[in-house]
């Protein structure tokens, strides 16, 4: 298996997709001296006697309490206790994987004070397969996303739990069982681990990243449905979308074009069509479709720039020995960012669940009601649009931006907060709705063109229906739907119908 290199402020978005697909991870060694002088500047500012918050000073609202020298190291054991306050699930693996790769990514650059062994420590944990139990909920996305992050350090310590090889063990035995050793926290180290938003940031890109999918998934099924309803691919012309000049538009047509070229469906339909123009679900599938890409791509922007960034405090800067507060740690790009997520996922969805429901719709797709060949005595697909229709809905639902929202916390002392981590949070969830309707359409889409038979479609949208019915026959008769939807479902969620088309599809890197 090939390791991905860490190298501290240059870690590109492919990397980061990688580590939350379940790839390992390392730093890269040069980071090394970095790290060291970044522990060797506290232990200098603490030689100086002077006040500097988080260091010798209590945190918050309590930032004006003086801590002994003695008691330093306890302080920063406190902190990790204190502010493991977090509810609710926990977060899934990857996601706590991701999170862990981002806060070492973050420390290696020399910025946070934190000791080699530390950083080392949170590597081998990476290394060895263990994901420290996180729940979901208490960060509000300012001061850092402090308790989930808290659970992380706390594993760390040896308290908590961690998961490993499956298993929910308490902290201190798995590090055991994997030949570690809890770290005892030197001065600032605590409050290093807890700021930062790097659990809002890793749950924001595990979002872009299931969204990239339900796009690429979404460009395979409206290129599908528009075959079944013989729909035009006038609309998908490089000549109209040149002239509107937005880059996701340009490439979603030609993604369009491709995916459909070759039809002998789309060829017995070319002349005498009485058909002027498709309905906006299919005709303006590059229009939405686009604005949503780039939109996506905004988002990723943001992000991979957050995840290759500092957000401690306060930082420490070696060079002149200076520890600086200020406030690196406020989410608001990433809350920002996960709106816009939320947003496009909630899209994708809305325009898809469109296209089902015209499907169905002997009016407006000339296919048999419901797409069954006896509608009345059978239902066909009358209730799966039902449930594509919901599905949208909660998307809609959940996509109300989050980083509107503010609520002070801390006894006013943190008095506006970005609301990152929620924002984030629902996108795993919205993208799996979106991946769900995209999974009812994929039925449909192919049970339409089946009507079209002898006909077939474009070489790649063949593969796909091949794809689906070596799992799902055609529906001739009502039959249990939930275990067909089960079983699309899973063929979008793996990439299974991307793969099966066989072409480049767009995506946040393109």
């Amino acid at each position: 298996m090939t390791v991905i290199v860490l190298e501290a402020g240059h870690v590109g978005l492919d990397a980061w997709r990688a580590v939350y697909r379940g790839g390992s991870c390392r730093l890269d060694p040069g980071s090394a001296p970095r790290i060291a002088g970044s522990a060797a500047a506290v232990e200098r500012i603490i030689a100086r006697g002077a006040p500097v918050y988080g260091i010798n000073t209590g945190f918050g609202k309590l930032a004006g309490v003086r801590i002994e020298d003695g008691q330093l190291a306890a302080l920063q054991r406190n902190i990790v206790l204190s502010h493991a306050a977090g509810t609710g699930q926990p977060a899934p693996v990857p996601v706590v994987r991701l999170m862990m790769a981002l806060k070492l990514a973050s420390l290696a650059q020399g910025a946070s004070g934190v000791r080699p062994e530390t950083v080392a420590l949170l590597e081998a944990m990476l290394a060895r397969g263990l994901a420290p139990v996180v729940p979901c909920q208490g960060s509000v996305g300012a001061s850092g996303d402090l308790a989930p992050l808290a659970h992380m350090a706390a594993a760390m310590i040896g308290v908590g739990e961690i998961w490993l090889e499956g298993a929910r063990l308490p902290a201190a035995e798995a590090l055991v069982r994997s030949g570690l050793a809890p770290v005892e926290l030197g001065p600032k180290e605590g409050l290093a681990l807890l700021n930062g938003t790097q659990f809002s940031c890793g749950l924001a890109l595990a979002g872009l990243f299931e969204a990239e999918l339900v796009f690429r998934s979404a460009l395979v099924t409206g290129a599908l449905s528009t075959e079944a309803a013989k729909g035009s691919d006038t609309p998908f012309d490089p000549r109209i979308h040149a002239l509107r000049r937005h880059r996701g538009q340009i490439e979603t047509a030609t993604t369009l074009r491709a995916l459909m070229a070759g039809s002998a469906i789309r060829a017995s339909h070319v002349e005498n069509d009485t058909r002027i123009q498709d309905p906006y679900c299919l005709r303006c599938q590059p229009q939405v479709m686009g604005a949503v890409l780039d939109l996506l791509r905004q988002a990723a922007g943001t992000l991979e720039t957050e995840a290759n960034g500092v957000s401690d405090n306060p930082l420490i800067f070696p060079d002149s020995d200076e520890a600086l507060s200020g406030g690196n740690f406020h989410a608001e790009p990433v809350a920002f960012a996960a709106d816009m997520i939320a947003m496009a996922i909630c899209e994708i969805g809305s325009i898809a669940e469109r296209r089902i429901a015209m499907l169905v719709d002997p009016a407006l797709s000339g296919l048999p009601a419901f797409l069954t060949p006896r509608p009345g005595l059978n239902s066909g697909f009358m209730i799966p649009q039902v449930t594509a229709a919901a599905l949208v809905s909660e998307n809609k639902q959940r996509a109300y931006p989050a980083s509107v929202d503010s609520i002070p916390t801390s006894a006013n002392q943190e008095d506006h907060v970005s609301m990152a981590a929620h924002g984030a949070r629902r996108l795993l969830d919205m993208a799996g709705n979106a991946m769900a309707v995209i999974g009812i359409e994929l039925l449909a889409g192919a049970q339409g063109c089946d009507f079209h038979a002898p006909l077939t479609s474009s070489g790649p949208l063949d593969a796909v229906r091949a794809r689906l019915r070596a799992q799902v026959p055609h529906l001739e008769e009502d039959r249990h739907f939930h275990p067909d939807m089960e079983k699309a479902n899973a063929l979008v969620r793996s990439g299974a119908i991307v793969e099966a088309a066989g072409l480049p599809l767009p995506g946040v890197t393109a």
